[in-house]
């Protein structure tokens, strides 16, 4: 077993807290660091530090100490003595080697903040026209539709009766075979 540095004693770095207060708030009232368990796995370590276990196994071995292993069943664990140099590194922001560390947070919820690509959903350019054409039996898009419009009236449709512009789609439509 490695021997284990007193984060305490042997940093050589000081840091003030400048984390935000919901991090700080995070770390103060999280359960499991008030009464640590007897042993947690290093994802459970990774969450009660408040970082993601990707960057909590970068930082295993320089700033943080390599977990212990149980002969049986070779899985790694953290007992009470080195929960608690993980959460001093964590509160302190500097590593057993020394080094001061920056930490990034995880959001509150667990879930990464990626920006999601949600399109609203398209306005159909014609309803009442979409409408009408399929109570005339047929089967049509939009694109279809708009496809017909510039074919039909490559000047635009205004100030032209909605009757004509049903009746001129219609035609087209089912001339050149596009609906069903």
């Amino acid at each position: 077993m490695l021997p284990l540095l007193n984060p305490i004693l042997e940093c050589s770095c000081y840091m003030p807290d400048l984390r935000p207060n919901h991090i700080q708030n995070v770390l103060k009232v999280c359960p499991m660091s008030e009464t640590p368990k007897v042993a947690v796995t290093v994802a459970e370590m990774a969450r009660m530090c408040g970082l993601g276990r990707s960057r909590f196994y970068q930082l295993i071995g320089t700033a943080l100490p390599y977990p212990l292993y149980t002969v049986s069943t070779r899985r790694p664990f953290y007992n009470q003595e080195l929960q608690q140099v993980c959460l001093d590194v964590r509160r302190r922001n500097c590593g057993i080697d020394g080094k001061p560390i920056l930490f990034y947070s995880k959001p509150i919820n667990g879930k990464p903040s990626a920006k999601k690509n949600v399109s609203a959903p398209k306005q159909q350019s014609h309803p009442d026209l979409l409408d009408s054409l399929r109570a005339l039996g047929l089967s049509v898009t939009s694109v279809q539709i708009d496809t017909a419009l510039k074919s039909v009236f490559p000047t635009g449709v205004q100030g032209i009766d909605q009757g004509e512009i049903l009746r001129q789609v219609f035609i087209h439509l089912k001339k050149n075979g596009e609906s069903s």
